[in-house]
């Protein structure tokens, strides 16, 4: 039986009604000093964080819970469009059923105790990734608060669950596949525009930061189409250490790189 998660925060059980407020304007093109209008974020090393403190895996996935808070009190404090977290990938279906258990219940606990706050800050929240296999009382948590926060019109934070960006990519492909098979698609329509509409993130901008905690110089399938151009930033921290200094240093870099898209630069 899994372990049940201790309390996250007594104080935010409650959802509050969102301030009225003036209907957003039309975004502008980014600045070269403007933050990144979406960040995405590999939470790694909660387990090592753990181990290294002699404490239980499960420690380190509830104390990751803090950082998840902080980043994204950081990134609306800062204006970010879009935060997407990579929580559970498809691939992790294979760690220890009671750590699974556990992440489960951890998540279930987030989505309800922070949805006051997510209210307070106008946060708007999705999934992408595959719903199967999924506990009924998590996605049931999951669709209440994104159901609560549907009309905020502060940042996007996106939760990346039961994900794997080849099995996306595989699945946008059968999408269209059926619909070129009934007579409703020409094959010849089928550009980047229409292919990245079939894919869970549609109606996402790309990912123009991509943020990996815990020193892993790897991507580990997550949004392999999305951040094609996505600047990269790799910090040795673990993710549960991962705090408002280290996102500010991850921008900071961003804000100093020329993006190009494949062009020249600056004379």
């Amino acid at each position: 039986m899994a372990t049940t998660p201790a309390p996250l925060g007594g104080e935010r059980l409650t959802p509050v009604a969102a301030p009225v407020g003036p209907a957003p304007s039309a975004p502008t093109p980014p600045r070269p000093d403007a933050p990144p209008r979406h960040v995405a974020i590999i939470m790694d090393g909660n387990g090592r964080w753990a181990k290294s403190r002699g404490l239980p895996r499960i420690e380190g996935h509830r104390r990751g819970v803090a950082s998840v808070r902080r980043t994204t009190e950081q990134c609306v404090r800062l204006g970010i469009d879009q935060l997407t977290l990579f929580c559970l990938s498809s691939e992790n279906w294979r760690r220890p059923e009671t750590e699974l258990s556990f992440l489960m219940c951890l998540l279930e606990q987030y989505l309800v105790e922070e949805r006051a706050l997510l209210m307070e800050q106008r946060v708007r929240l999705s999934m992408i990734g595959r719903r199967e296999g999924l506990p009924a009382e998590t996605l049931a948590a999951l669709d209440r608060t994104a159901e609560l926060t549907a009309c905020n019109d502060g940042m996007k934070l996106c939760l990346a669950i039961n994900y794997g960006a080849r099995g996306e990519i595989v699945e946008a492909a059968r999408r269209l596949a059926r619909e070129v098979r009934a007579g409703s698609l020409d094959p010849d329509a089928i550009d980047e525009e229409r292919f990245s509409g079939a894919l869970d993130t549609a109606g996402m901008a790309d990912p123009d930061l991509l943020i990996r905690t815990a020193g892993e110089m790897r991507v580990s399938n997550f949004l392999l189409w999305q951040i094609s151009y996505a600047e990269l930033w790799v910090t040795d921290a673990a993710w549960p250490d991962f705090d408002e200094g280290q996102l500010d240093a991850a921008l900071a870099s961003y804000a100093s790189r020329e993006r190009r898209f494949g062009g020249l630069g600056k004379p």
